[in-house]
């Protein structure tokens, strides 16, 4: 097979409880401090024990975990919590999991990580925060190489293209071991940003590889058709290590939403073309591992879907905007602390 297809974070199918990741606010760390940030995160890695085994169960071999495994972790070390040795076993078992189903596990950071930043806190905090999830990948047991990707943008561009990138890479120098040769980075959807040709330099000067995505490049193309622009991501992944890819669709195209055009869709219709190439690719769709079904096999699963999430439009609006909510809230607070 040509192109293995994965997702991203929660399971659908499995429903909240134990297809979901619990997560917190500032504020409740506070108040309950290492003993309820290790219950959460015991439970955290028990429910992607669980989703790991789902893939295995269904042939899903590209899986992107969540990056709130262990809630406020920048507050912490791992040790410190009261149920780490539970918890590192929980990582073991997840990484025995993963590799008895030939499955390939991987990170995606938030937006707030950004090594083009000229202010020096944020980019303390961004190696920070890339170090912790190299601790846990080591702790998965995880290779300590781009099949293994920790993949995150090079960030703000300040007006200042060739100067950010400059910045990126000299501090990309400062980032642990075990994060840079798993490190990998990825072309943005603005025009004013980064493209794959962008990345390529970037490459060229650090080694690190590309992820190419499908859907970001239409709005920043970086004068690359999409098969050009594949290859030459493809081309700074290492020998023997496919090349991972993003693909996802317009809500606004695609389903008629009033969103941004690049706001993802909740299913997609491909086809993902890997333009002669063996590749990996993670499917950003709202629905989940539910688009990557119907994505494989043709068979609609919408009306679950719409199950999974409330039966009526007022039901879905109210999870939607509870979710948005929850989302806000927790980038904000982490801004507040970069």
């Amino acid at each position: 097979m040509a192109t293995r297809f994965g997702y991203a974070c929660l399971n659908m199918t499995l429903g909240p409880k134990r297809g979901g990741f619990r997560s917190m606010i500032k504020r409740t760390f506070a108040e309950k401090g290492l003993q309820h940030a290790s219950r959460l995160t015991l439970e955290n890695v028990e429910t992607l024990c669980g989703i790991i085994q789902w893939n295995n169960t269904n042939g899903i071999q590209v899986y992107r975990m969540t990056s709130d495994l262990a809630p406020w972790a920048s507050e912490y070390e791992f040790e410190q919590l009261p149920d780490w040795p539970a918890i590192r076993a929980g990582f073991e078992q997840a990484g025995k999991l993963a590799a008895a189903g030939d499955q390939r596990l991987s990170f995606h950071p938030g937006q707030f990580n950004c090594l083009t930043s000229p202010r020096e806190h944020v980019v303390a905090n961004c190696v920070r925060d890339l170090r912790i999830h190299g601790e846990i990948m080591d702790a998965i047991g995880l290779p300590n190489t781009t099949a293994a990707k920790i993949n995150i943008h090079l960030g703000g561009a300040f007006g200042q293209k060739e100067e950010s990138m400059d910045r990126w890479c000299r501090n990309f120098e400062r980032v642990p071991e075990n994060v840079k040769r798993r490190l990998t980075v990825e072309n943005d959807d603005k025009a004013n940003c980064y493209s794959v040709v962008d990345l390529h330099k970037v490459h060229q000067r650090t080694g690190v590889s590309v992820v190419f995505d499908y859907h970001h490049h239409k709005f920043c193309g970086g004068g690359l058709s999409e098969r050009d622009a594949l290859h030459l991501a493809a081309s700074t992944w290492p020998a023997g290590i496919r090349p991972c890819t993003h693909y996802s669709e317009s809500a606004r195209e695609r389903e008629g939403r009033a969103v941004a055009a690049t706001a993802h869709s909740n299913f997609v219709d491909g086809p993902v073309d890997p333009h002669g190439l063996e590749i990996d690719c993670v499917v950003e769709a709202k629905a989940k591992e539910l688009a990557v079904i119907q994505l494989i096999t043709g068979v609609n699963q919408s009306a679950f879907y719409d199950e999974q999430r409330g039966t009526t439009d007022e039901k879905i609006n109210e999870v939607v905007r509870k979710d948005k909510e929850k989302k806000a809230a927790l980038r904000a607070e982490k801004r507040k602390a970069a």
